[in-house]
Parts: C-alpha cells; structure tokens; sequence
C-alpha cells in the first residue's frame, strides 16, 4: 500500500482515520511473555496493525492518541483540595455581655418577681377605740421608707434548768433497784440461809439490794457474806458441785467454806487507780479454803500435780466457770495466788473469763 502526501501532513491524513477499538479488526490482546501489563501487550500489537495499514508516522501518532485502559485522562485528575476557612463562631448571648468600658453607665439590675401571697405574712387585726378594725401585718414593721436601720432584737433566754437536773441531786446515781423477787425464792429453794440488807450506798460503790448470807445447804459459811442475791444464788449452785467432788477426791464430806472478802469499796487488785472491783458493788467473793470432816481444811495455793488436793481444787475451779462470768486464782496473777475470786461481772456478747 502506498502513501499519498496530503495537504495537512501526516497529522491531516490520520486524522481521517479513527483510532480501533479493540473490537475491529486486529488481533486480539494477548498478555505479554516478559511481566508486562496486558495493556503494553495490546497496545504493542496495535502499533503493529496501524502500521501495516497507514504507515510507520501515522501509527505512532494513533498509538500516542489511545488512552491506555486503566488510566484516567489528565483533564479527569481530581483537582487539589483548598484548606476552608474555620467556621465563625455565634454571637455572644446578652446575658453574657462583659461590662461596659469605664465611663459608660452601667444598666440597672432587672427587678425580683413578687413575693408569692402564700409566703406573704399573716395579718393581725387590732381594735380602734371606735370599734374598727385596724388591719396590722405580722412582725417587725417595714423601715425602708423611712431609711432608719431596725433595731436589732436581743436574744431569748433559754429556759430555766430544771431543779432535779441541778445541785447534787443531778450528780446523785439514780438506777432504779431490779426486781429480785424470783432470785430470792430460787435462792431459798436451795437451802441457803440470808437475811436482807438496807441499801448500800457509798460514792460509786454500792448495792439496791444486798443479801447478807450466812450459811449454804450442809455447808456453814463461818464468814457471812454480803452479796447481790445473783451472786449469791451462783455461790449455792457451786457448793453443791464442790459437794461432789469432796467426795470423790478426798473421800470425805465437804463441812464449810471460809469467805475472805465480799463487798468492799475499792478497786481491782486493791489499785486505788484501777477501775472498780466487782467487789464495790456486792457482785464478788473471794473464797480462802474449804473446810471437810475429819481432815484438815484444805486452803487455796498451788498443790502437786497428781495429788488428791490438787486435783479437788482444780475440779471445784473449773465448776466454778459454769457459775460465775470470772474466776482468778493460783497461776493467775500474784494477787490471786492464795484465794479464788469468783464474781459476775457482765462482758459483751456473754464473754466469761476463766483462768
């Protein structure tokens, strides 16, 4: 096929002629053997195919004027972006106006709403000598029109201390006396022998109702004992268990039992500086030996491990527990190492101290 220059050049005469699609004519595009694209494939063998119809020049300028697939055309590139201006922000509420510049005058303050009638203050009537009434509101009347401070108000007195919350009658101990009738009569049953006493009354020491008791059942107490009728009562249950074991240790019947102390005004371990004995208030005994027939007594101390004397007292001791909420004796402390001392003080959560 020959060439024909025409008016134009190369350029004119291609352009009579539209670029192939893929679709007409030419051979079909094939992926290429060496990596590269099927678009450079394609456009390889259309190159091929141009020039074997119009000619070298014209099918390099076809060539150059096919887009590849793929690829966007330069006037499709996105258009770089434009940072915006931040938005403005809204006005300033008027509530929230700053104060004016100095020099300017500054806008009176709004006015309060009206007081609601439900808090507005009763009305008084008074009677005008003519027989009308003259209406008069509660309270202090009002100073504002006449500019003048109100006089400030002196304070109420509180009210006169009652006479029994004053003097020493307000420093005087008032416990009502507990009502030891029952105790008395289950104290009675028992066999033992008391006789009441008057009050006791002595600072913070004392007793409502003290017992004096003089003797157990079969068992003489050549020391009276001046007790509340709780202890009491716990002393008589444990004579009969000291009873039992008499016998059974030392095989003779128990005779009597020597008091030491009973109620006396002090503090624990004679300390003047120690908080009150159970003692100060008849609630504590101190029991010295125990006397049996036809032996000699059997006095409180420390005795050989393994002995009939030791194991008597250390059965009579740990009976003693189910009685009475403390027992002190021999291993104790020094000041219980010659008696028992057996007393009812109350502890929290019924708490007993045995040792």
């Amino acid at each position: 096929m020959t060439l024909r220059r025409q008016p134009g050049g190369t350029k004119s005469m291609c352009a009579t002629l539209p670029p192939p699609s893929a679709g007409e004519g030419g051979p079909a595009v094939r992926p290429g053997r060496s990596g590269r694209s099927p678009a450079e494939g394609g456009r390889r063998e259309r190159a091929k195919f141009l020039a074997a119809r119009t000619g070298t020049a014209c099918a390099l300028a076809l060539l150059l004027a096919t887009p590849l697939p793929g690829r966007a055309a330069p006037q499709d590139a996105p258009a770089a972006s434009v940072p915006l201006p931040p938005p403005i922000p809204p006005e300033r509420p008027q509530d929230l106006t700053p104060p004016p510049p100095p020099g300017e005058a500054i806008k009176a303050a709004p006015t309060p709403p009206e007081r609601p009638a439900e808090l507005t203050p009763a009305v008084q009537a008074d009677t005008k000598p003519d027989g009308k009434l003259d209406a008069k509101p509660e309270g202090p009347a009002p100073t504002a029109e006449s500019g003048k401070p109100e006089a400030a108000q002196p304070t109420p007195l509180p009210p006169a201390r009652p006479p029994e919350l004053s003097g020493e009658a307000a420093l005087a101990l008032k416990v009502s006396a507990p009502d030891d009738a029952a105790c008395r009569t289950r104290l009675a049953r028992l066999g033992a022998r008391f006789e009441p006493l008057p009050a006791i009354a002595n600072g913070q020491c004392g007793a409502p109702l003290p017992l004096k008791l003089t003797a157990l059942d079969g068992v003489a107490l050549p020391q009276s004992a001046t007790l509340t009728c709780t202890a009491a009562e716990a002393l008589a249950r444990w004579a009969t268990e000291a009873q039992v074991a008499a016998e059974r240790e030392l095989k003779q019947p128990l005779r009597s039992i020597a008091i030491g102390t009973s109620y006396e005004c002090r503090g624990q371990n004679h300390d003047v500086e120690a908080k009150l004995s159970e003692h100060a208030f008849a609630n504590g005994v101190d029991v010295m030996s125990f006397g049996l027939e036809g032996r000699a007594p059997v006095t409180v101390a420390a005795k050989p491990a393994g002995s009939d004397e030791g194991r008597f007292l250390d059965a009579v001791r740990g009976r003693a527990c189910a009685f009475f909420r403390t027992v002190l004796g021999p291993g104790s402390n020094a000041a219980h190492a010659d008696h028992l001392h057996l007393d009812e003080r109350e502890r929290n959560a019924g708490h007993r101290l045995c040792q």
